[in-house]
């Protein structure tokens, strides 16, 4: 029998393990887990209470499962412990069979007793729950915008007013002297090679490689507001450029081609959007290593906008106002795109919970009645 088993699980493995390079961190791919909110929380709640796991992350999105372990376990322990959790789930999702019968509507008004009358007004609990969750997202909506506007309004104030200081008392020219001193032949192609990394062609390839996995994954929310945010920044970077057509300092001769206006700074915005953007995907996806990626992120972004006013192609005042405008639009994508997965995720859980209710209230509710 328990050969049969094992030829079963072989032929059609419930878990799959498809990441188990580094030690202590494992992924894998769970036989039912896509699009299954309640197996989702099932398997984080039973694999959380093992006390040789240290954190476990499972999205239904993907089918994935993401498991943080202690060394003393393997990979093939851990996929084990997945695989009998998968089938308690399903065994205990059979416990209760569906019995249905046929009674007509006078008969079974007759023999419900007040007892099942009690039981048929617990199917109204759902509405009552939908109600609560649709007030509860329209606060976090609430929250989120109020949120917003403080962090754009605090972040723009804080640049508008370095920006207004560094052109009233010119600034600008004095910085970018100052940085002139710093040039030598290697530097100039360490400052060329960065500053490539925010050219918009660079940009605009890193975001189709991520929207292609985003959606080979099944994210197309992500995937989606990434495309959003890239048009955004392009957008807001040519308008800004036309409206204010500032040119560009002539204070030496440049060593790479630049056209267009000066103001705001295209790079410094693309930057921050799309690295911004990026960084912040990563450290959701690996919450262990957020305060690296985050590290990481800031000090690309800056270094991008440090190599335009070493390359002599901006003023100090342009990379400052790309990075508010940027910075701006990319909170706004980010909020967005957490009230979108969170209105979506309330759907599903919402649709789940009414499901199941009603069905287990309504199959109590026959079987007494028959």
């Amino acid at each position: 029998m328990g050969t049969h088993f094992h030829n079963l699980l072989n032929q059609n493995p419930l878990v799959r393990a498809i990441h188990t390079a580094v030690k202590g961190r494992a992924r894998y791919k769970v036989n039912g887990l896509y699009r299954s909110e309640a197996l989702k929380r099932y398997l984080e709640l039973r694999l959380s209470e093992h006390k040789n796991i240290q954190q476990v992350s499972a999205n239904h999105d993907t089918g994935n499962v993401l498991v943080l372990f202690h060394s003393d376990l393997s990979a093939n322990a851990i996929a084990s412990l997945l695989e009998r959790t998968v089938l308690d789930y399903r065994k205990q999702g059979t416990k209760l069979p569906v019995r249905t019968a046929y009674i007509s509507a006078a008969s079974q008004e007759a023999k419900i007793s007040p007892i099942n009358k009690r039981k048929l007004n617990h199917l109204t609990v759902g509405e009552h729950k939908q109600k609560s969750t649709q007030t509860h997202v329209k606060k976090q909506l609430e929250q989120a915008g109020s949120q917003l506007i403080l962090i754009s309004g605090t972040t723009v104030s804080t640049l508008v007013l370095f920006t207004g200081l560094l052109h009233r008392y010119g600034l600008d020219e004095r910085i970018l002297l100052a940085i002139q001193k710093l040039h030598t032949p290697l530097l100039d192609h360490i400052m060329v090679g960065i500053t490539f990394l925010g050219q918009p062609v660079v940009l605009l390839l890193i975001c189709l490689g991520l929207r292609m996995g985003l959606q080979r994954y099944n994210r197309r929310i992500q995937a989606t507001t990434l495309s959003i945010a890239a048009i955004g920044a392009i957008s807001l970077t040519f308008f800004l450029k036309r409206l204010f057509g500032r040119a560009r300092p002539d204070l030496w001769d440049w060593i790479i081609n630049v056209g267009h206006h000066s103001f705001p700074s295209g790079h410094a915005m693309g930057s921050i959007v799309i690295y911004g953007f990026v960084g912040y995907i990563l450290a959701k996806e690996f919450p262990q290593w957020r305060g690296q990626i985050f590290a990481l992120t800031v000090v690309l972004i800056i270094a991008i906008g440090f190599s335009r006013l070493y390359l002599g192609v901006h003023w100090p005042t342009d990379v400052l106002a790309g990075y508010a405008t940027g910075l701006v639009w990319l909170i706004v994508c980010i909020k967005s795109l957490e009230l979108w997965q969170k209105s979506q995720l309330s759907g599903k859980y919402l649709h789940s919970f009414l499901g199941r209710t009603n069905l287990q209230q309504a199959q109590k509710v026959q079987i007494t009645c028959a």
